[in-house]
């Protein structure tokens, strides 16, 4: 069986033009390791397109390449075939340029250096003059409800608390976009779900487009204006699903029958995704 293709076109332009308009558009992208044991075929005919304020989630099986795509965004690794713009510019341009903040699986704190000194650290990479450093640290800081443990080691803070110290850094370099890889699958149900909370509140202030990496089929759907169900063996595109539940979500929104029905949704585009190879 043939994975269904959904694509949407939108006029070209750049993505600082405003609301709606793309700032990231793949086009039939592959992405092939080579290895010891052989080529490995990771993405393949992958065409997407993600919108300015865009809360758009990858979703699928282990291997289906969902971070490998967020990588290849971020330009940690390299398409092999294909075509993606982030912003207009080749992913190494938007790079350079500060497009994106990058928040990873685990919260990648240096334990000798405190929250305050985590935070800044890009900062201080990027030659920022001192009093601007401390100004978006604290700013940032009090976005992702910090303020007051800017002193402490981040071996003094709860996971949760890591991780958003390491959103915060993300922020700091006030990027246009954030691109998360699953940051909150190693933190217990009840502290994902506060966290998914502050996401949504930190994305409505912030009105940045978040590019979130989950398996969670809730957190998907909770979280997204869009779940893009991927497929493995190689990693495809099975479908685009538009998450219409408004941007004022509490968590009592899981019971709702739009959100159930977008989760079922969900969950049949990855059964059925995954096995229509078998």
């Amino acid at each position: 069986m043939q994975a269904p293709h959904v694509v949407q076109d939108f006029p070209t332009g750049s993505a600082a033009a405003g609301p709606g308009r793309p700032v990231i558009e793949a086009r039939n992208l592959d992405l092939v390791f080579e290895t010891n044991d052989g080529p490995v075929h990771a993405l393949s005919n992958v065409d997407l397109t993600v919108n300015k304020g865009d809360f758009v989630s990858f979703i699928g099986p282990s291997g289906c390449g969902k971070t490998t795509l967020l990588r290849v965004i971020a330009d940690l690794e390299t398409a092999t075939g294909g075509s993606i713009t982030v912003n207009g510019m080749t992913p190494s341009e938007a790079r350079l340029a500060g497009a994106y903040g990058y928040v990873f699986q685990a919260a990648a704190l240096y334990p000798w250096r405190t929250i305050r000194k985590n935070v800044a650290l890009p900062l201080e990479v990027m030659g920022i003059p001192k009093a601007e450093q401390e100004r978006r640290v604290a700013e940032n800081m009090a976005l992702v409800n910090l303020t007051g443990f800017e002193g402490k080691f981040p071996w003094q803070l709860s996971g949760g608390m890591q991780q958003r110290a390491s959103i915060a850094r993300a922020l700091a370099v006030q990027p246009d976009m954030l691109l998360m890889d699953e940051p909150f699958g190693a933190l217990d149900e009840i502290v994902r779900d506060h966290l998914n909370e502050q996401l949504l509140k930190l994305w409505a202030a912030t009105q940045k487009t978040v590019v979130f990496v989950t398996h969670s089929i809730p957190e998907a759907v909770f979280l997204s204006t869009k779940i893009v169900v991927m497929s493995p063996r190689p990693g495809r595109i099975y479908d685009v699903i538009d998450c219409d539940l408004g941007t004022e979500r509490s968590l009592d929104i899981r019971e709702s029958p739009e959100f159930l029905e977008i989760a079922h949704r969900v969950r049949d585009g990855l059964r059925a995704g995954h096995a229509y190879d078998e």
